[in-house]
């Protein structure tokens, strides 16, 4: 069942204030979209404003497939790289998107399970407890081989990356090697088999399974967020199953444009299609 079947009434973001209020906690699962909805998009103005020598070069249309790119040098490859992480990730979003879920779930029982890698969440002031990135995060640097399951913070380097490289390059001193084996670093971005999942990545597994097994069968709000269909998997399928295996549970899903409830689920779930910031806004506005 599309989201267009629904009615108006079950649409609408009052219906959401509803379940939200009444609800004994509350799960996030966040996509793509959300970021996209804050300001981060990859396409467009922002990737030619910050890339233009790069688009000059090579012709490229977005920033997400440049990261791609097999370069020739890896001066070159943390040249790209380096601006990539400072404006995706230690710059805040354009938009409020992400201060204004945050206003809405403060003084809620809540846990955020995210496939997005750019520390959004907590910069907008989630607690760091109640959250856990699958996929990695852009502010990590593990070993690309990798020879041992450790991550290392790269804010200082990439910093430096910036500020020093010329002509697309950046010194070579500052090209990231592992401290154990020598061989270059990488992102700790869930692309291959070489991901490594740290202490960290686990903890946060494990406080993510006992918020959902502490509260299995109560009044709990899954809550789906710009989730696409690259990897259902992670939070769209589970939610889904969760929220049947539970007559309590509620299933909402707000996406720009991918919006779909199962038949099964379908009395237990709402669905906008629309722009999940203008969601957020007009549900601050009935809070206040």
């Amino acid at each position: 069942m599309s989201c267009r079947d629904n009615t108006e009434a079950k649409t609408s973001p009052e219906n959401i204030k509803e379940k939200l209020d009444g609800a004994d906690a509350i799960v996030i699962g966040a996509g793509a979209g959300l970021s996209t909805s804050a300001g981060f998009t990859y396409s467009g103005k922002r990737f030619e404003d910050n890339f233009a020598d790069f688009i000059e070069k090579y012709g490229f249309k977005d920033m997400y497939s440049a990261g791609f790119y097999p370069y020739k040098t890896l001066e070159e490859h943390w040249a790209y790289w380096s601006r990539y992480i400072l404006i995706n990730r230690y710059q805040n979003a354009p938009k409020s998107v992400y201060n204004d879920l945050y206003n809405l779930v403060r003084d809620k029982d809540y846990f955020v399970l995210t496939t997005n890698v750019d520390h959004c969440f907590q910069k907008a002031g989630f607690d760091k407890h109640r959250l856990f990135y699958t996929q990695g995060d852009y502010g990590l640097w593990q070993c690309s081989k990798p020879c041992h399951n450790k991550t290392y913070d790269n804010e200082s380097e990439i910093k430096k990356m910036v500020s020093q490289q010329k002509n697309m390059l950046i010194p070579v001193g500052l090209v990231p090697h592992c401290p154990v084996c020598g061989a270059p670093m990488s992102m700790n971005l869930r692309a291959d088999d070489t991901f490594v999942e740290d202490s960290g990545w686990h903890k946060a597994a494990g406080r993510y399974q006992d918020f959902i097994r502490s509260h299995r069968g109560m009044k709990v709000i899954y809550l789906e967020l710009g989730v696409g269909g690259n990897t259902p998997g992670i939070i769209k399928y589970p939610f889904w199953q969760m929220t049947y295996d539970n007559p309590e549970a509620m299933y909402i899903c707000i996406n720009l444009s991918e919006v779909y409830i199962p038949e099964k689920i379908r009395k237990q779930s709402i669905c906008i299609r629309y722009d999940i910031g203008k969601v957020l806004q007009q549900l601050q506005r009935d809070k206040q």
